[in-house]
């Protein structure tokens, strides 16, 4: 962790205002709270402190304005809200992270959530960033380890490259998540937790990440609680931690638990905002967020570093056609599916080669590698067709050579893509080869 310095001090020193400017409630209508007399000064994404008759002030966020009136988004239901409260304006938030925030919880604002003072870095991020120019970046880079055979070989992950992590609820995901925190080869890591419960983001800290995955880990928490603005606004920030470690030449790791929550936060903001919905339900403004947060991710140019990045999605009766899932598909280099009857048999990560792909190969691989993949795909595919008649009895050994080859590999296959890998990629692939020797399988 780097040592603070006196421009961090400076940084803070100018963004404190001795300015306030003060309006007055004049409706609440279909949630969202008008207000007089700061039309001139505020700014989209400002917030807005309104005092209410009890209890403490109402936070939200300035989401529409006209000629005279500011529509404020409150974070909460607008309780004890009357014409006449008094409404102070606050400016938008810098977010300025930096290097020194590695190994700590921050949230979407920048504020700790873990106990102790932190100063922000020397420069605010805009948030909404544009990727960097596409003639100047780099390509994906070289295969980095996971810690995971299956990763290390099946799956690939390379430096530089964008993968979705698709499964339903409760089938390992966020586990899976936190180990490639902890393994997986990279300078820095940047977790968005995007609403996420509240109990599960000090448990996901303290017991998953742990003090060896937090000493190089910036987490970013929104919870579930919290308005949608908030944690729409995570995605965000996270993303743009990332991209300041990036730019000071880190190779990063980025992970977003979940992209489902935060184009469901979106939703939410836009129906207030009067957009109509589209995909089941999504407005059309949603394909746009997605994307626009991927592309941020991946190779950054010659002078920069990269930005590896798993989005995961929440995919509800595993239905890998519903709006999100498919958006993420079309614009990631490769998804890994976690599939509940793996999970449900007992065996971790439950990842379902068969349906999950990456599009780092084959470069990501020799061609002797490339070769044990696609035999160990072959049977796998040639198990999974005489399934069936397998478990039933019915199928005479003999009767097929790829079959009787994949039901030989089949359980040391399946305990393969569960194994936790301590010799890196190369021992993944020795361990591979000695499993398709045993069934039969001959390289040429």
């Amino acid at each position: 962790m780097s040592a603070l310095n006196p421009l961090s001090l400076k940084a803070e020193l100018d963004a404190a205002s001795l300015v306030r400017h003060i309006g007055r409630v004049v409706g609440v209508k279909n949630g969202m709270i008008q207000i007089q007399g700061l039309a001139q000064q505020a700014k989209i994404g400002d917030q807005l402190e309104l005092h209410r008759n009890f209890g403490p002030p109402l936070i939200g966020e300035t989401l529409q304005v006209d000629q005279d009136l500011v529509n404020m988004l409150p974070d909460s239901a607008p309780e004890g809200v009357s014409v006449g409260s008094r409404v102070i304006l606050r400016q938008a938030p810098g977010f300025a992270p930096g290097s020194h925030w590695l190994g700590r919880v921050v949230d979407p604002f920048g504020h700790p959530l873990d106990g102790r003072p932190l100063l922000r870095g020397n420069l605010p991020r805009d948030l909404m960033q544009s990727p960097p120019p596409a003639v100047t970046r780099k390509p994906l880079g070289e295969r980095m380890e996971t810690g995971l055979a299956v990763l290390n070989t099946m799956l690939p992950i390379v430096q530089g490259q964008r993968v979705g992590l698709f499964a339903g609820s409760g089938v390992g995901k966020s586990s899976l998540m936190a180990g490639l925190a902890k393994t997986m080869q990279a300078d820095a890591v940047v977790v968005a937790l995007i609403g996420e419960r509240g109990r599960e983001v000090n448990e996901f800290v303290e017991k998953t990440l742990g003090p060896e995955g937090m000493e190089r880990a910036i987490v970013v928490a929104a919870t579930s609680d919290q308005s949608a603005l908030v944690r729409r606004r995570c995605a965000w920030a996270a993303m743009a931690a990332a991209e300041s470690l990036r730019d000071e030449g880190m190779n990063v790791l980025f992970l977003a638990d979940s992209i489902t929550r935060f184009a469901e936060a979106h939703r939410e903001i836009s129906v207030a905002m009067g957009e109509a919905p589209a995909l089941r339900g999504y407005p059309p403004s949603v394909t746009p967020l997605i994307t626009g947060l991927c592309e941020r991710a991946g190779p950054g140019t010659e002078d920069q570093g990269d930005i590896t990045a798993v989005f995961s999605v929440l995919v509800a009766g595993s239905d890998m056609d519903e709006p999100v899932a498919d958006i993420l598909r079309g614009v990631l280099d490769g998804h890994i599916v976690l599939d509940r009857d793996i999970a449900e048999r007992g065996r971790y990560p439950a990842i379902d080669v068969s349906r999950s792909v990456s599009r780092s190969l084959p470069a990501a691989a020799t061609d002797t590698e490339n070769q044990m993949i696609s035999n160990a795909r072959r049977l796998l595919g040639a198990y999974e067709q005489s399934e069936v008649m397998i478990k039933a009895g019915l199928y005479a050994e003999g009767s097929d050579p790829s079959v009787d080859q994949a039901i030989r590999a089949h359980n040391e296959l399946d305990q393969f893509f569960a194994r936790i890998e301590t010799n890196g990629a190369k021992g993944s692939f020795d361990q591979l080869n000695l499993i398709l020797r045993r069934a039969g399988v001959q390289l040429h």
